[in-house]
């Protein structure tokens, strides 16, 4: 048993000019969790630091820089769960919160698994946690984005719909030196998403899942197949039965394929301290770390 950690900033069509900013912005999150236990502290807290540092970048959907949606405005969505206690904090379409991350930590730490709107916004002021104009989440690249969908033909909707293209969604799974495993995902959704829709990462069981007996694990890519499988709980389930995190990952990337023709990535850390990541798109980012490494490994 030993600590690990990995994150991962999405999986999809990331263009070649955004892959440095990837690299690094996923290496600077892995370092700042890993600080945090390499010196004593809690998954948690790791899990929640490392998607605040990509919460904060604008090169990822998440936070500052996040796809606006139809209406041209940004709405938020995060998980985080605690695998010693099976406590789960969520929320959804929050539109003046900076770190939704840190939100879903509060909610984890309440009565409550999940809130939404307008109502998890209120519990955000209740906790002292600011609320800001929407503006301020608001990059000019994806207004000019923004601009360019809109002027694009309606794109038809149906079961089976595949969102236009997007990466970016972020997320986090550590486990710390008591052998607790925590894990967190948040996102800014689709680009140019119809308002009020809601995918797969503040789901718990789709987007985020840990458990100490198992491991944990944070999805990414297309939410709607992602949910349907309750991807991250089907990779968790996958090391109760003897596979290693690397395993986990590809059987469960190759079931979301096969059953519902899904793309996305999912990143594991398992009870043990190992990692693991799989996934079916042109590229993921992600960076990770475990107790014996001399340095971080970042990758596209």
């Amino acid at each position: 048993m030993g600590m690990a950690l990995i994150v991962h900033g999405g999986a999809g069509k990331i263009e070649e000019r955004h892959l440095e900013a990837h690299r690094e912005g996923t290496r600077r999150a892995a370092q700042i969790g890993w600080q945090i236990l390499q010196r004593g502290g809690s998954a948690l807290d790791a899990v929640e630091a490392a998607v605040i540092a990509m919460e904060d970048d604008p090169a990822f959907d998440a936070g500052i820089g996040s796809f606006l949606d139809r209406e041209g405005k940004v709405s938020l969505d995060a998980s985080m769960m605690d695998g010693r206690t099976l406590d789960a904090g969520a929320v959804a379409g929050v539109e003046h919160i900076k770190n939704p991350i840190v939100l879903a930590r509060r909610v984890l730490e309440s009565e409550h698994t999940f809130l939404i709107g307008r109502g998890a916004e209120e519990f955000a002021r209740e906790h002292n946690i600011t609320l800001i104009d929407n503006a301020l989440l608001r990059t000019p690249e994806q207004i000019e984005l923004w601009e360019k969908c809109r002027a694009q033909p309606p794109i038809r909707e149906g079961a089976r719909y595949v969102p236009v293209q997007g990466f970016g969604t972020v997320g986090c799974v550590a486990v710390d030196r008591d052998g607790n495993v925590a894990a967190g995902t948040s996102t800014g959704g689709t680009k140019f998403k119809r308002p009020g829709r809601v995918g797969d990462s503040p789901l718990i069981g789709a987007g985020v899942y840990a458990d100490n007996t198992r491991g944990g694990a944070s999805s990414t890519g297309w939410g709607e197949s992602i949910t349907r499988v309750v991807l991250a709980k089907h990779a968790v389930d996958a090391l109760a039965s003897g596979c290693t995190p690397r395993e986990a990952a590809c059987a469960a990337i190759e079931y979301l394929a096969r059953r519902v023709g899904g793309t996305g990535g999912i990143i594991i850390a398992d009870a043990r301290g190992r990692v693991g990541f799989a996934y079916n798109t042109p590229r993921m980012a992600r960076a990770y770390i475990i107790e014996g490494m001399a340095d971080i490994v970042a990758e596209i």
